[in-house]
């Protein structure tokens, strides 16, 4: 077999809803009651949602707490090289065997009825959750809050909403007030929710939310702060000053994502030490990752280029991804840029118009809902950025060296094409 068993197994779960996203809770209400509620056996779960830094938190979050000492499940979409990225059991992603496994005895117990892709593999993740001892879950929301299938907790330890912006229009609404209100679906009753930086219009959905279910909110600019503090990063709240180095992961705004974890893991009762690792020993890939080894870097290094590589796929990822390139030491940067059509491409590329010298469109290989070179092109026109189509990535990469050998070259706009980069470069 050419295929993993795990592979095999997904591929037949595509096939089970005719739609990638279709929200609801119904299904995996139904699937959930059928493995035994596993929903309810979970160690003490930190739901994250929001549109930025959700991953970035939750990574902070997790260097935290096993620096704490703590055994820690962790469930994050969508993965970049492989599945089982989605799925960290008590620190280690879930073996192969145990995926397969897994996923057979799901797919099984959903009977060939109507689920999407997303919300029977959460299922399987919350099962091995269940079965595997550990002292917290975290649990990434994969789209919106309310009807997300990670949304099937009555009484979570904690959540929180990180910075909430435009995405996601088709399926969470066209205004910012109402996809706050999508991302405050994930608020409990009685149970503390921590709000990194917010507009005005979402912070007040967040906040009647939490005042109708009596849920403590701890806000960004009200009940904590972070910023930057010479070469490192200042956090504050009630339990007095932390004087902090600043985030390993790359960018002003992972300051405040920090913030959020910092925020998270004070709550928990973790001491500076714990907050410490937060910061310097989080790792999470594509997120301005520069990269080392593999084939394309292989071709750039040849000419002295740099060659790096970032997920973001939204205007504010757009406006971050912007203010990083500024920080570095100026030299002539590139794109190889590749967008779903789900996305806001014109928005994303606008804040790069003054940063970049040049964009060189491709798809996203095996993604059907992939921009086509042409759109791409289209979309960084209208954002007033110089563009290309390309055939792929390497050739991108040759036609930009060809003209400039020592380059920037910056490959973004998806996770799913920073996925099939790190599919061959890690």
């Amino acid at each position: 077999m050419s295929k993993a068993g795990s592979d095999v197994i997904l591929d037949r779960m595509m096939a089970l809803h005719p739609k990638v996203i279709d929200l609801t809770l119904d299904r995996v209400w139904r699937l959930l009651d059928r493995l035994g509620n596993p929903q309810n056996a979970l160690p003490p779960v930190i739901h994250i949602a929001g549109t930025n830094g959700k991953g970035s938190t939750q990574a902070m979050i997790r260097a935290g707490l096993e620096a704490a000492g703590h055994r820690v499940h962790a469930y994050t979409s969508p993965h970049l090289a492989r599945f089982h990225e989605r799925i960290r059991l008590a620190g280690d992603l879930i073996s192969e065997d145990a995926l397969t496994a897994l996923l057979d005895e799901c797919y099984a117990a959903n009977g060939g009825d109507d689920i999407t892709y997303f919300e029977i593999t959460t299922c399987a993740a919350l099962l091995a959750f269940a079965r595997t001892p550990a002292d917290y879950t975290l649990l990434e929301v994969g789209l919106g809050g309310r009807l997300d299938a990670t949304n099937v907790l009555d009484r979570p330890a904690l959540t929180i909403i990180t910075p909430v912006s435009m995405d996601h229009e088709a399926f969470l609404g066209d205004t910012l007030t109402a996809i706050a209100g999508e991302k405050a679906g994930i608020i409990k009753r009685l149970v503390p929710c921590i709000v990194g930086p917010q507009h005005e219009d979402g912070l007040d959905v967040i906040e009647a939310r939490a005042t109708a279910l009596g849920a403590p909110l701890l806000v960004y600019g009200q009940h904590w702060h972070a910023g930057p503090e010479r070469d490192g990063m200042v956090y504050q709240d009630d339990h007095g000053l932390l004087d902090l180095p600043r985030p390993v992961l790359p960018g002003d705004h992972q300051i405040q994502n920090a913030g959020a974890a910092l925020a998270a893991l004070r709550h928990l009762g973790c001491d500076e030490a714990a907050c410490t690792a937060a910061v310097t020993q989080a790792q999470w890939p594509a997120r301005m990752q520069k990269l080392k080894a593999g084939p394309l870097v292989d071709v750039a290094a040849a000419s002295g280029a740099e060659l790096w590589l970032d997920g973001g796929h939204n205007p504010a990822a757009g406006r971050a991804l912007a203010d990083m390139l500024r920080q570095l030491p100026r030299r002539p940067t590139y794109v190889i840029c590749g967008m779903l059509n789900t996305k806001d491409a014109s928005g994303y590329l606008r804040p790069l118009a003054d940063v970049v010298t040049a964009l060189h469109a491709v798809a996203i290989p095996g993604e059907r809902n992939t921009l086509s070179p042409a759109q791409t092109v289209a979309a960084a026109v209208d954002a007033r950025v110089s563009a290309h189509e390309a055939d792929d990535v390497d050739a991108a990469l040759r036609a930009i060296l060809a003209d400039v050998p020592d380059a920037r070259v910056l490959i973004c706009g998806s996770l799913y094409l920073a996925g099939r980069i790190l599919q061959t470069h890690s």
